[in-house]
């Protein structure tokens, strides 16, 4: 992901990546989502990242921990 977007979350799991990736939208904070998972023979390589506007990093950071911390 290029320009003003700021990488702020990876897993290896699509589930976690929505609810994460929901978590940020009803917080008004726009996502980007990036699949680099390759699946071959039902297994699942690689992961999933998702970005925010460089502006919104911090704020989105500090939902994350605050949400995964409780």
């Amino acid at each position: 992901m290029q320009g003003n977007w700021q990488k702020i979350y990876s897993t290896g799991r699509y589930t976690e990546a929505e609810i994460v990736r929901g978590k940020l939208e009803e917080n008004d904070i726009p996502v980007q989502v990036l699949n680099k998972q390759h699946t071959m023979y039902h297994i699942a390589l690689g992961g999933i990242e998702l970005y925010v506007p460089m502006h919104l990093s911090e704020p989105a950071r500090g939902l994350l921990l605050k949400t995964l911390n409780n």
